[in-house]
């Protein structure tokens, strides 16, 4: 086990486990635990014995966005260089996730809000509780969805579905998240990370095929209308106008 603050790194295996490990604040990102979570995908990829990495959180929450005050800040003036910085990191860490080295798969129990849920559409699978929820979040909050949202929503579930959530505020639980595409299996709580680690070990076994055939998966499966750089740098005006000035309230 490596890691001794917010993101905790274990190998196991052939398999990488990485771990949210915030959970007096819920998992919810700050520019710091995003800098953690960069430095720890790029261990994951210069270890070529690892095959495989399971994302998992510590405590009630897989993840709960962003954190409020590093959001309540930069609401303030979004431009500003640190402010910018700051939220550009957070953007970054689930962004990297998505192009870690190895398949990835997001053990996710509690709950998924905002960047949260960002983070485990950036996974190759998804293992969820029955009980779990995600939900996006960002409207209820007063803030245009960011990170490229609409994007990695919709390439998993349709442009109907992604609706629902992203725009009118729809929560699902588990079994919905089957049913929708946005998840491959969805069990009792106590039993996700164990099935997450189980189906990463498979794949793990041979770390070299397993890394050349997410790479070619990730090109010919994983696509979207623009692709996903871009829509994070065109939701990002809207982002930002929608913080500024719910600061201002």
């Amino acid at each position: 086990m490596s890691g001794t603050g917010e993101v905790l790194l274990e190998v196991d295996g052939g398999v990488a486990i990485v771990t949210l490990n915030a959970p007096d604040r819920r998992n919810a990102l700050t520019p710091g635990m995003a800098d953690e979570l960069i430095a720890t995908f790029d261990e994951v990829d210069a270890k070529p014995e690892v095959g495989a990495l399971v994302i998992r959180g510590v405590g009630k929450s897989f993840c709960a966005g962003g954190d409020v005050a590093t959001l309540t800040s930069a609401g303030k003036d979004p431009a500003a260089p640190d402010a910018f910085e700051g939220m550009g990191k957070i953007y970054d860490s689930f962004y990297r996730l998505g192009q870690v080295k190895v398949p990835t798969v997001a053990a996710v129990r509690g709950s998924a809000v905002g960047a949260g849920m960002n983070m485990l559409l950036a996974a190759d699978l998804r293992i969820v509780a029955k009980d779990v929820r995600l939900l996006a979040g960002f409207l209820k909050r007063g803030m245009h969805p960011g990170g490229g949202h609409f994007v990695i929503l919709s390439r998993l579930i349709g442009r109907e579905a992604a609706a629902a959530m992203a725009l009118f505020g729809e929560e699902i639980n588990g079994d919905k998240a089957v049913d929708l595409g946005l998840a491959w299996e969805a069990l009792d709580d106590a039993a996700v990370e164990d099935r997450a680690i189980e189906l990463a070990q498979r794949v793990a076994a041979d770390p070299e095929l397993a890394r050349v055939a997410v790479g070619n998966f990730r090109k010919e499966v994983v696509n979207g209308a623009i692709p996903w750089d871009v829509a994070m740098q065109s939701e990002r005006p809207a982002q930002m106008w929608s913080m500024r000035r719910a600061a201002r309230v």
